[in-house]
């Protein structure tokens, strides 16, 4: 029967993808990105009760409640899903985690919460400051891509630093699925951070961009590394990806790719290819445009009907 030979050929790919692989890993352990996009929106609501959280205006006694139930909430489910993740590494530890670990990232996350609501606010205030089209900061916050891929690395990446890597790569995923920016929670970004439009950025593990940064759709701060040339835990611990300094603006197409630095209050123009550093103050641009006389574009144009 035509399944039964079907089931066979997957139990033969399944065999040698696990011989392949480390199965000492608990893969039912592994966080659920549901759970993880409930998370969330559980706490942006708590970080922004009025516009993310749909509650009235009203006391702040009240706004207050509101939030402490968000937290509550969103904070044991996220226990939940780093003590899953803690699950999934626990046999490449050296000794077991202790039994309050979760709880423990858990309790630093939360005392970093209200940096991440100033955070965001900043690079609401960029998107706000820096397009003209935006009426309100509360349309950027609910309409702009930018301002969504931001509240989302502002969380993951403090996960990320604290030890849950796995949870912050689902939140940095469901951005990029709902925006287009792909930002490595890795990366470390400064306050008002602004990506215009948005669509086909990426910002790789070891990124470090400063201050007013602002970048437009389709730019790369990227890697240089081909794969197969270094071991993976070496290249892991080696920075590989841009330093991008305070006010420096990066227009959209271009690609920057390996641990090169960009000066301060410097302008890369679009679509330039850069591997290496730049001074701070510098303009780079890729050559103008050239518009022809009538004479040289029909001799152009019969150039390239020859060379067709």
């Amino acid at each position: 029967m035509m399944v039964a030979s079907v089931v066979d050929g997957l139990r033969e790919a399944r065999a040698a993808w696990r011989a392949r692989q480390d199965e000492a890993r608990d893969v039912g352990s592994f966080p659920s990105r549901g759970a993880v996009a409930g998370i969330v929106a559980t706490f942006a609501a708590a970080l922004y009760p009025r516009r993310l959280g749909g509650l009235p205006t009203g006391a702040v006694e009240d706004e207050d409640r509101f939030v402490a139930a968000k937290l509550l909430a969103g904070l044991g489910d996220l226990e939940r899903e780093v003590s899953a993740e803690l699950g999934y590494w626990r046999h490449e530890a050296s000794s077991d985690f202790p039994a309050d670990q979760a709880a423990t990232i858990v309790r630093l996350f939360a005392a970093a919460l209200p940096e991440v609501r100033e955070q965001i606010d900043s690079d609401v205030e960029a998107a706000f400051l820096g397009d003209p089209a935006a009426r309100s900061v509360d349309e950027i916050l609910l309409c702009y891509p930018g301002a969504i891929a931001s509240l989302h690395h502002r969380l993951a990446h403090q996960l990320y630093t604290l030890g849950a890597p796995i949870v912050a790569r689902l939140i940095s995923e469901l951005a990029n699925e709902a925006t287009g920016i792909d930002i490595h929670p890795g990366a470390t970004i400064g306050r008002n951070f602004f990506i215009d439009h948005g669509t086909g950025v990426v910002i790789g593990e070891t990124a470090i961009i400063g201050d007013r940064v602002r970048l437009y759709q389709h730019v790369t701060l990227g890697a240089r590394s081909a794969p197969g040339l270094a071991a993976r835990a070496a290249a892991a611990l080696r920075p590989r990806h841009p330093i991008v300094e305070d006010d420096v603006v990066i227009y959209a197409g271009a690609t920057i790719l390996g641990h090169v630095t960009i000066g301060a209050r410097s302008v890369i123009g679009g679509n330039v290819w850069l591997l290496s550093d730049v001074a701070a103050d510098s303009v780079l641009i890729q050559p103008e445009a050239v518009l022809l006389d009538d004479r040289k574009a029909l001799s152009l144009r019969d150039e390239l009907e020859a060379a067709a």
